[in-house]
């Protein structure tokens, strides 16, 4: 190990967990000027679910864990009432208001413009429901997936989240485990479909069954996105879900002992399944886990799904559930308080959080569910959505975050709404018998939006156009998981914003003309010339007539990956 980076250094000064105890009885009275004067005390607070804001000085965003998803309606009645009385910023969104709460890609929860005097009480109401920030953020095991339906849908082979929150216990508030070289991110699905997006994950746990007949999981390895974007490798290991801590203990065992700490560009553990390879990797962990490994059984995985919107059979006979899409994951405290009182009063008790960021109510008699489409947050969060309405994901952008360079939430939403009524304009429908059209916007290169596996990926840039600088974004097309796995074809770099939504329709548009029968849009995308694609994209986004058009005149900073 040669010379350690900056925040290991701080890591070896103090554990960063300790910041917890400064907060409560140092910084939330004396300030944040108290924080700000301990070096790489803002760093120790990711430990304990705290980044600072962009806007500097007393604002931070908290993450608050929710283990597979799933929380009961006492806890997601007390975040929208956190997100209600300390959530409020300095002006309304044009969009979304104020005091609101996000859900993200990892199935948290997020609030923002709090202020560090706060805290402790809303760490003190969160306790009294069970629910913790401790290591939604820093290098640890952060929130632990799940498949958002498990235990509840038809497709299930084994039911992933009592696994999911075994999982989370062990390595929460775990001091041997949570001096990582960075962020750890596992996910468990037990069902037919990779709803959990394990394939993208540091530790993915998907259905296997074993020769014997037996039922499990089969593992994979060192999946991630950011730059460098990688599918998790299988190490051809099964375990059975008592044995599915242990594993992760010890992968985590590993990444601590070899992963990179001198730079943080390499630290993620991806870096490291590629150094050793899937059969070095799994060498090394079988000295480190305290059962013997046995080979991987039969994949059981058959298809991706992109989200679980809309009215759906339970695996319970007389029950549904009922998904509601929330455009790019953004609530306000008040309707997060409204759907605990739905949960408890049409429901099973359970408001679930979904990886494309929307809830659901879980546990629905079949003789309610009218009365329950017919309750006023359900026509705000729609189970019926139109295609573009129900695929938008976005990042918090370049509103709250440091490295984005775009604001992505208040675009996409509005884009989304635009777009959909157009199309209800064109066919005459309203859209919502129509598949999601997945559209991920991320700010940055980091891809907290996940746009590398989306319908189109959009990542935060910037142009020249004529003298001037304008927001920009990179467009990529034909993401998925599953049986097909691969990322986007990042096709047209730095595209203005203001073109954006002509280039969304035309090439949605040509995908409806053009598609065979059934076939989904990342295999339609894959079959085409990039060269037309991209002439596509940049013709409508410049205003041209599309194939044939000339691109739009400014200097590109590159298409990456």
């Amino acid at each position: 190990m040669g010379r350690l980076n900056p925040v290991e250094l701080q890591k070896l000064d103090r554990h960063p967990f300790e910041v917890a105890g400064a907060v409560i009885e140092r910084y939330a009275t004396e300030g944040v000027e108290a924080l700000m004067a301990v070096p790489g005390e803002v760093e120790r607070l990711k430990w304990v679910g705290l980044y600072p804001q962009r806007q500097g000085g007393d604002a931070f965003m908290m993450r608050v864990k929710v283990p597979g998803g799933a929380l009961t309606a006492s806890q997601a009645r007390e975040v929208g009432l956190a997100a209600e009385a300390f959530a409020e910023g300095p002006m309304d969104s044009p969009v979304f208001g104020n005091r609101y709460a996000d859900i993200t890609t990892r199935q948290t929860l997020q609030l923002h413009w709090l202020r560090i005097g706060d805290v402790p009480r809303i760490w003190e109401r969160f306790h009294r429901v069970g629910l913790t920030t401790v290591q939604a953020c820093g290098d640890c095991a952060r929130n632990v997936t799940c498949c958002p339906v498990a235990g509840i849908t038809a497709d299930e082979v084994v039911d992933a989240f009592p696994v999911a929150r075994a999982i989370s216990e062990f390595f929460t508030a775990n001091r041997d485990y949570a001096n990582l070289p960075r962020k750890f991110k596992i996910g468990v699905t037990g069902c037919l479909e990779d709803c959990a997006r394990v394939e993208i994950d540091d530790i993915g746990l998907w259905p296997s069954r074993r020769d014997n007949g037996a039922v499990g999981f089969n593992i994979l390895v060192g999946g991630g996105l950011s730059d460098g974007e990688r599918l998790a490798s299988d190490i051809d290991v099964f375990v059975q879900a008592d044995q599915a801590v242990e594993l992760c203990r010890g992968v985590a065992q590993l990444f601590a002992e070899l992963g990179n700490r001198e730079h943080r560009g390499l630290a993620r553990m991806r870096y490291l399944v590629q150094e050793l390879g899937p059969e070095g990797f799994r060498s090394e962990l079988a000295s480190r886990v305290g059962f013997a490994l046995v080979p991987a059984g039969e994949e059981l995985t058959r298809r991706f799904r992109g989200d679980h919107v809309g009215v759906h059979p339970q695996q319970q006979p007389g029950l549904v559930y009922v998904g509601c899409a929330v455009p790019v994951g953004r609530l306000r405290g008040a309707d997060l308080v409204e759907a605990a009182r739905l949960a408890e009063d049409y429901g099973d008790g359970t408001v679930r959080l979904s990886p494309d960021q929307n809830f659901l109510l879980s546990g629905v008699r079949e003789e309610r569910v009218e009365d329950l489409l017919a309750e006023p947050l359900l026509r705000r969060y729609s189970p019926f959505p139109g295609p573009f309405t129900r695929g938008a994901v976005a990042c918090t952008g370049s509103e709250f975050c440091r490295f984005a360079v775009v604001e992505t939430k208040e675009r996409a939403a509005t884009w989304a709404a635009h777009l959909d009524a157009r199309l209800a304009e064109v066919s005459g429908a309203a859209g919502g018998d129509r598949d999601a059209f997945r559209v991920h916007f991320s700010g940055c290169s980091a891809s907290c939006a996940q746009p590398q596996i989306a319908d189109v990926g959009l990542r935060g840039d910037v142009a020249h156009v004529g003298e001037s600088l304008v927001e920009a974004a990179d467009i990529g097309l034909g993401g998925a998981l599953g049986p097909e796995a691969g990322f986007i074809r990042w096709i047209s770099g730095a595209v203005p914003l203001d073109g954006v939504p002509e280039a969304l329709v035309a090439v949605y548009a040509r995908y409806s003309a053009e598609h065979r029968d059934g076939e989904p849009f990342h295999r339609w995308v894959r079959r085409q010339p990039a060269d037309g694609l991209r002439n596509l994209l940049d013709g409508a986004a410049a205003g041209g007539p599309g194939i044939g058009g000339d691109a739009p005149d400014r200097t590109r900073r590159g298409v990456r990956g």
